[in-house]
């Protein structure tokens, strides 16, 4: 395979790449907690978007357990995110790990 060749491929999946990413903000991944009572909203991107607390979790004695439950549902939905983009970039590269493409770094 000629250097040519090998550059144009590169700068092709590069464009691709740079594609997944900008897509990524699009896909909404989403996670709860305490059994509903927090649900936390990512796009692919790892930017999260939304919290949701139901007025049930809002107990003035148990401040703790809300926290638990924020803390929960963001890192579940932090995986989830991490997930789409590692599946969508891994498409683009056919699996082959690239440094500094990984997907989200968190």
């Amino acid at each position: 395979m000629d250097m040519q060749k090998m550059l144009k491929q590169a700068r092709k999946m590069q464009q691709q790449l740079a594609d997944v990413q900008d897509g990524l903000k699009d896909v909404m991944v989403e996670a709860t907690a305490g059994g509903g009572m927090v649900k936390a909203v990512m796009n692919g991107a790892g930017e999260l978007q939304e919290i949701h607390i139901d007025p049930a979790a809002l107990d003035p004695e148990d401040v703790e357990l809300l926290q638990d439950m924020i803390v929960a549902a963001v890192n579940e939905c932090a995986n989830s995110a991490a997930e789409v983009a590692n599946q969508r970039m891994g498409a683009v590269t056919g699996g082959m790990n690239i440094p500094g493409l990984g997907g989200l770094g968190f």
